[in-house]
């Protein structure tokens, strides 16, 4: 809810009969807190403030804010605590526990799925669907992020653990902690979750900055590199033209690894390749750490253990707006060893979100002559909505961000239920609305072919561990074909590097689909593979941690 910014529409001063109210509210939302901590939360002689503020897809919300920090906020006649209290009272809520990595993807506003919930050997906490519930990161109880149940906890043991366990609201990091006093969690240590979770399963999930910069940097470990001063010149070019062409505000905050592999390396000149090793700096942190102190012009901060991100760019810095970018764009990719078969140069699909047009929304788009079925990337389809608008004279002439709703939008985008009583709506809630309508899909285009457009989402390479017999495990790699990496050359290779076998096993309902299963816990070195050979960006890969499953011996 809050992964963009908000506006903010009033901000005023609480009424002392609407402290009382809300005093009463929260007793009745949170009935664990005692009257010493409501007073403490509500203090009678103190300033509390009632903020309003709409959210980036026109949802109204309420904040409640006590010296600067948001304490609790209101959706539709519902209280939630923000993660600024439950660093408080970190036991307010039932707690689901996941691992470190996955709080990025909160983060960026996505919901906490089944198969990245660590299960405690107690079991799940008890709750129903819809129960307001907290996240925690593993080692550390005090919450990372606020949502609510999306299934109840019995649902979630009988779907296997698979799907969507929370619907996630507010995160550590998102634009609501930003209006806060921006603090970091505390250090609440989880004695249960260190006695329960053994090495093995920490492993992969834990990874320090070493462990980040060896799955992006080519160069070998055994082989000392003499410091290169081109090197040096090369890093500062590529990472200035990466913050100026290809970072967005809306992406921070930014894994550095993330950062080095999806954008520094993309800013390489053609015939040239980073090699951290061969620079002075050795390591991708320390080369951060210079930009930050000796250049300001990044602020790196490292939000959770090990795993350093990018959270603030100077985009007004003098060295960063006097930068050019070289006009050469068309850059090699770097080549990734295809199983023993040869050098073949890898080139990653560009995957792009579109929407078509249905049925029910196409007098819409009539007379920018879009029928139905045609597809649009979302800022093609504002700008025919916001064309349509100025056309027709649509824009309330009482307030301009408001959109009059005329005959036609009514029967494309209002409920039945809205018909007699939504006379307009904002702009915001237009463009939503509209995009809701629409059927999603994606465009996959790989190098020197034709676009292929597909329905639905694209879906992330999948990797498992699952068990055989009794204490035999193989791990499980699904989806390569989607992303153009050839599941024979992927597994020839992890069988190279760990020695052990590996099979390919048709998919089932699938023709032309198959996976690689390869003998043990492979998790961390098909995670290297992918990740440091720059095969796939982070974010399509799916890892499934959790208990796994038992198949049926050959």
């Amino acid at each position: 809810m809050f992964a963009k910014s908000f506006r903010v529409k009033s901000n005023t001063v609480i009424k002392g009969s609407d402290r009382r109210k809300l005093k009463a509210d929260i007793t009745a939302a949170f009935p664990t807190l005692s009257a010493d901590e409501l007073s403490e939360l509500i203090p009678n002689k103190e300033e509390l403030n009632v903020v309003k503020i709409y959210a980036h897809k026109g949802d109204a919300v309420t904040l409640y804010v006590l010296h600067k920090n948001p304490l609790f906020f209101e959706v539709e006649k519902r209280l939630y605590p923000t993660v600024y209290l439950l660093w408080r009272y970190p036991d307010l809520l039932p707690t689901f526990r996941t691992w470190s990595p996955v709080l990025q993807k909160l983060i960026g506003g996505a919901d906490l799925m089944l198969p990245g919930v660590v299960v405690p050997p107690g079991g799940l906490p008890d709750v129903k669907k819809g129960a307001c519930c907290a996240v925690t990161v593993v080692n550390n109880r005090a919450p990372v992020a606020v949502g609510t149940a999306a299934v109840s906890s019995e649902e979630m043991y009988s779907l296997g653990m698979k799907g969507r366990g929370v619907s996630v609201l507010h995160t550590y990091m998102d634009h609501l902690w930003a209006f806060g006093d921006k603090s970091s969690p505390p250090s609440v240590p989880d004695e249960d979750c260190e006695e329960e979770m053994n090495e093995e399963e920490c492993e992969f999930p834990e990874e320090t900055e070493e462990k980040e910069e060896e799955m992006v940097e080519k160069s070998s470990e055994d082989q000392w590199c003499p410091s290169d001063p081109t090197m040096d010149a090369l890093l500062l070019q590529c990472f200035l033209h990466a913050l100026k062409s290809k970072v967005k505000k809306s992406e921070l905050p930014l894994l550095t690894s993330t950062f080095l592999r999806n954008h520094m390396f993309s800013c390489c000149p053609s015939g040239k390749q980073i090699d951290l090793k061969k620079s002075s700096y050795k390591k991708l942190s320390k080369f951060l750490q210079t930009m930050q102190q000796q250049y300001s012009l990044v602020r790196v901060k490292e939000l959770s253990k090990g795993v350093e991100s990018i959270v603030e760019v100077d985009w007004k810095n003098p060295e960063l707006r006097s930068f050019s970018p070289p006009e050469e764009k068309d850059v090699e990719a770097s080549p990734v060893q295809d199983g023993g078969r040869g050098d073949v140069p890898y080139h990653p699909p560009e995957i792009t979100t579109l929407y078509s047009v249905s049925a029910r929304l196409e007098p819409l788009f009539l007379d920018a002559n879009k029928r139905k079925g045609a597809t649009m990337h979302p800022a093609e389809v504002r700008s025919i909505i916001t064309e349509y608008v100025k056309k027709n004279e649509l824009v309330a002439e009482n307030n301009k961000n408001y959109v009059t709703i005329n005959p036609t939008l009514c029967d494309c985008l209002l409920e039945k239920s809205e018909y007699q009583e939504v006379e307009s709506l904002k702009w915001d809630d237009l463009f939503t609305r509209t995009l809701g309508r629409m059927q999603e899909c994606y465009q996959v285009v790989y190098p020197g072919q034709a676009p292929v457009i597909k329905k639905g989402h694209i879906e992330p390479i999948d990797i498992s561990v699952a068990s055989r017999g009794s204490n035999k495990k193989v791990t499980l790699v699904k989806n390569l074909e989607a992303y153009g990496v050839d599941p024979a050359a992927v597994a020839a290779t992890l069988q190279h590097r760990v020695q052990a076998s590996s099979v390919l096993q048709p998919v089932p309902g699938s023709r032309d689909r198959v996976s690689v299963q390869i003998q043990g816990n492979q998790i961390h070195q098909v995670g290297s593979l992918l990740l440091g050979m720059e095969l796939i960006p982070f974010q399509k890969i799916n890892i499934i941690i959790s208990k796994p499953l038992t198949l049926v011996s050959e």
